[in-house]
């Protein structure tokens, strides 16, 4: 596995780990529609959420979340909508980022980011 993929499945991980800590359920992982994929779906309460994992080695560049594009958005939205029509859920759905950065000492920093984005109606 390359190094970048070992770093986004750590990064999962952590995120997982983060969310069952914050009392979420998680639902699935690395779910899959044809080409696009949902990173982490968990349900808070009664609503079903759509997690994104962003996570870097530094942020020298960018920070993490800003990856998080309106293209990722659009096959987010209709990753998340299959998997809820498939289903059959009629609770809310939001969809949110977490940003974790690792440093060179293994220190990890997290950012969860509620409502990150919300779909549009077209």
């Amino acid at each position: 596995m390359a190094s970048h993929n070992e770093l986004g499945a750590l990064g999962e991980q952590i995120a997982c780990e983060y969310l069952i800590k914050q009392g979420y359920q998680i639902l699935e992982r690395n779910w899959s529609n044809g080409h696009k994929e949902i990173d982490i779906i968990a349900k808070d309460g009664d609503t079903i959420v759509i997690v994104e994992v962003k996570t870097r080695q530094s942020t020298f560049l960018v920070e993490p979340e800003i990856a998080v594009d309106v293209y990722k958005q659009r096959n987010l939205i209709w990753a998340a909508n299959s998997y809820v029509n498939r289903n059959q859920y009629d609770n809310d759905v939001r969809f949110d980022i977490i940003s974790i950065v690792i440093d060179r000492n293994n220190e990890k920093r997290i950012e969860h980011i509620e409502d990150a984005f919300y779909p549009s109606v077209r």
